[in-house]
C-alpha cells in the first residue's frame, strides 16, 4: 500500500501551508462560480405537473410549501424497480437536516418516476423523513433530462433541479447531473445551487441577501428544533 511520505513536524506544517494557499484561491474560485450560478436567467414553468405523496396529489408549486425556492433531488427509481438505486441512496443518507435549509425559504424534496406505492415502504425502510413524490404518470424526469431513451429503453440518471417561485409563478433556475452532485449535501452545497444562494451580504449579486427580510450569515442558524418555520 502506498502510504504519504513521513516527516518531521516542521516540515509537515511548511507544506501545509504552501497547499493552504491553493485551497484558499480555490474557494474564491468557487466563490466567483456561485455567484456565475446566480447571474443565470430563469425559464417559467408552464407545464402543470401533478406528483403524488404523503398527502396525495400535488402540483408543483405545492412541493414548495409556501416557500421562495425548491430543490428537487431526482432519485433513480425506475417503475418497474422492486427498490431505489443505491447510489442515490447513499446521497439521501448524506444530507442535512431540512430544517436549515427551510429557515432559507428554501424546500428541498426527492423526485422518482416509480408509483408512490413502490416508493412508500422503501422509504420505511430506509428510515427517511425527506419528503419524496411519485413523477409517475408526468413527463416531469424526461423535462429535465434525468430520464433519457438509449437504444429503444428508457435510461435514469440522478440529478438536481433549483426552482424558484414568485407567487404563484415557478422558474426554474438551475440543473446539475452526475459528477456535478458530488460534495452536495450539507445546506450550504445546495444553497450554492439556488438563484438566492446562502443569502449572505457579501455575495454577489448585490441584494439577494435581504431578499427574503430574514437576519443573513449566522444570525440566522439556530438549532434544528428552534426555528420557527
Amino acid at each position: 500500500m502506498s502510504l504519504p511520505e513521513i516527516v518531521s513536524r516542521a516540515e509537515w506544517r511548511a507544506a501545509r501551508e504552501e497547499l493552504l494557499v491553493r485551497e484558499k484561491a480555490a474557494t474564491r474560485a468557487r466563490d466567483a462560480l456561485n455567484a456565475e450560478r446566480r447571474r443565470l436567467p430563469m425559464v417559467e414553468i408552464d407545464t402543470e405537473y401533478v406528483f403524488e405523496g404523503g398527502d396525495g396529489k400535488a402540483t408543483l408549486l405545492d412541493l414548495f410549501e409556501g416557500r421562495h425556492q425548491l430543490v428537487v433531488y431526482h432519485f433513480m427509481f425506475a417503475p418497474e424497480w422492486e427498490a431505489g438505486c443505491r447510489s442515490c441512496s447513499a446521497f439521501l443518507d448524506q444530507v442535512g437536516h431540512l430544517a436549515h435549509l427551510r429557515a432559507h425559504g428554501t424546500s428541498f424534496v426527492a423526485v422518482s418516476r416509480a408509483p408512490y406505492t413502490r416508493i412508500l415502504p422503501f422509504k420505511a425502510r430506509m428510515g427517511w423523513t425527506v419528503p419524496w413524490f411519485s413523477s409517475y404518470g408526468n413527463d416531469f424526469n424526461r423535462d429535465f433530462e434525468v430520464t433519457r431513451e438509449h437504444e429503444g429503453e428508457l435510461v435514469e440518471r440522478p440529478g438536481v433541479s433549483c426552482f424558484l417561485r414568485d407567487r404563484d409563478r415557478v422558474f426554474h433556475t438551475y440543473s446539475t447531473n452526475e459528477r456535478g452532485l458530488e460534495g452536495l449535501g450539507s445546506t450550504t452545497s445546495f444553497l450554492d445551487l439556488t438563484a438566492l444562494g446562502r443569502q449572505e451580504e457579501w455575495e454577489e449579486p448585490e441584494g439577494r441577501a435581504s431578499s427574503l427580510g430574514a437576519p443573513a450569515g449566522s444570525e440566522r442558524i439556530r438549532y434544528h428544533d428552534e426555528y420557527e418555520d
